[in-house]
This record gives structure tokens, sequence and C-alpha cells, in this order.
């Protein structure tokens, strides 16, 4: 690769990953600090939630590394395997922390009465270790010699001029069926999942307002139409989502396929783009969860609110000024 182009390829990754990078830590870091001061907040479904905002924390920030591991760079043996492993590591634990809150929302509202009698809650540190050490294991398995890895090491020592990070590129496309294997059920349960909860939420929605004309005898009242748009504005909502967060990782992923098979480095931008807009849309998902939640902002904007009232009392105060 020209060192023109590999400048220009850094700076572009400079460009879009550090503010998206900063939002992603930064909100991060404030929702995390008001889970933890808040006592109320200290119980399994939030622990799980801390969990994928630590590694929604994480992903922020490997993110500016992740689209360098498309470039084609000499590398010493060990630094090479350290830029795959922890980027491909902090993104899959994310990605499991993600599924995991969907799968114990989802039991919450299906199964409300047996609830706290699933694994989920009875093994609790079980459930916290799966979506950690699965991760690990299987971003690690380059280094110990997966897919064809002697064979590739051979080749390395035979020809000095290819680069160490080429040919653990080489070995990491041959594993995109099982990467798919990984990310694209991931991705298809929480849709499956999040489906589900709005399908039972627009039934139990039903037979409130079939039980309010029951006892009312009236037509639709404006509670219920209350509640209807209440419910449309909901699947607006996660709706709005899917396109914004999980379309661009989804185009992402099936674009880096078409250019692994094409030449590379000709569409390396178009793969730095990608992979930025689609890794960093996808990590904004925790932020609209924590929006979403009263209890997750309500410490943040009442610090805001105090710090906004004591700096208004200054000013208004005659004592303080000249």
């Amino acid at each position: 690769m020209d060192s023109v182009d590999q400048i220009k390829q850094e700076k572009l990754i400079i460009y879009i990953t550090l503010p998206l990078s900063s939002i992603i830590i930064l909100t991060n870091l404030i929702i995390i600090m008001g889970i933890v001061c808040n006592r109320q907040l200290h119980d399994t479904p939030n622990y799980f939630f801390l969990s994928l905002l630590v590694a929604d924390l994480c992903t922020g920030l490997a993110l500016p590394f992740i689209p360098r591991m498309g470039l084609h760079r000499s590398l010493h043996f060990r630094s090479c395997l350290l830029v795959h492993i922890f980027p491909n590591f902090l993104f899959l634990s994310f990605l499991f922390n993600l599924v995991m809150v969907h799968y114990e929302r989802y039991l919450c509202i299906v199964h409300p009465l047996h609830y706290s009698q699933f694994w989920v809650h009875r093994c609790f540190p079980v459930a916290l270790l799966a979506v950690w050490i699965p991760p690990l294991l299987y971003a690690s398995l380059p280094a110990f010699g997966w897919n064809n890895w002697t064979e590739n090491c051979h080749n390395l020592s035979l020809n000095t001029n290819t680069s160490h990070t080429k040919v653990l590129n080489d070995i990491l496309s041959e594993d995109e069926p099982a990467v798919y294997g990984i990310l694209l059920p991931g991705i298809f349960s929480i849709l499956v999942m999040t489906s589900r909860v709005l399908w039972i939420t627009r039934k139990h929605l039903h037979d409130i307002c079939t039980l309010n004309r029951a006892v009312e005898r009236t037509e639709a009242s404006e509670h219920e139409h209350r509640l209807n748009l209440r419910y449309l504005k909901c699947v607006a909502a996660v709706s709005l989502t899917f396109l914004v967060c999980w379309v661009p990782y989804i185009v992402y992923l099936h674009v880096s396929v078409v250019l692994l098979q094409g030449d590379f480095r000709k569409s390396s931008s178009l793969n730095i783009i990608l992979s930025c807009t689609g890794i960093g849309s996808m990590a904004i998902i925790p932020v609209i969860l924590s929006l979403a939640n009263r209890q997750y902002t309500e410490p943040v904007c009442n610090l805001l609110m105090k710090i906004r009232t004591q700096c208004t009392s200054r000013v208004r105060d005659p004592r303080d000024r000249p």
C-alpha cells in the first residue's frame, strides 16, 4: 500500500471514529455512574444492562481500531494478534450482552409469573460469564492456530515480503461462515424477540380496550386513544431504531464480503466508511435504550437541574455583584 494512501485512510478513520467514539464513551460513563449511584437499580435486570453498558463503553474505545484491522500494514506478529483479537472480542461481547438484555426482558414480558425461576436469574454469574467468555475464546482462536495457521505461517516464512497482517487477514477471511453464524443469528434473535414483545403488547392493549368498553358501554374513550397513540409511538421508535442502527451494520456485513472477494485494496476507503458507520450506529443502541428509561436518565436530569438552579441563584443574588 502506498504511504500516501495509508495516511489518507488513517485520517479518514480519525475524522469518522473520533467524534462518534467520544459520544459513546461519555454517554455510557454518565449512565453507568447513574446506575451505580442509585441503589434502587441494584437488581438482576439492571446488572445485565450495566454489563451491556460496559461492553458498549469498550466498543467505543475499540471503535477507532476496528477499521484499521482491514488495512494492510507490516506489524510484528504479537502486535498483529493484539490488533485483531481485542477488537473482535470487545465487539462480540457487546453483541452477546445485547442479546442477553433482550432475552431477559423478553422472558419478563412473555412469562411474568415464572420470571424469577428461569436460569438467567437463578444462575446470574453463569449468565454473565456466558456473554464474556465465549467471545474471548472465539476471538482468540487465530492465536491457537485455527484455520490453516501452520500453512499460512509456512508461506509467510517462505515469502519475507508478505506482511503478518495480510496473512492474518487471509486466515480471518476464511472464517466468514462461522462469523456469520454468530452475528446474523444474534441480530435475527433480537428482531424476533422485539417483534414478539410488540405483538404481545398489542394483544394486551386490545384486551384492555375491550374490557374498558364493556364496563363503560361507550365507544373508544380518550384513554384508549392515548394508549393506541403510545403504542404507535413505540412501534415507530423501534422501526426507526432498526433503520438507523441495524440496517447500516447489516449492509456493512454484506458489502464487506463482496470487498473481500474482489480487490480489497481499491475499496479499502469504502470499507472504512461502512465499518465506522455500521459498528458506530450499532453501538448507539444501548444509549437509545437508556434514554427510553427514566430511571437511568433521572439522576443526570436532577444533577443538571441542581447545577442550573445554583447558577441561576448566583446570577440573581445581588450580593455576588460588584
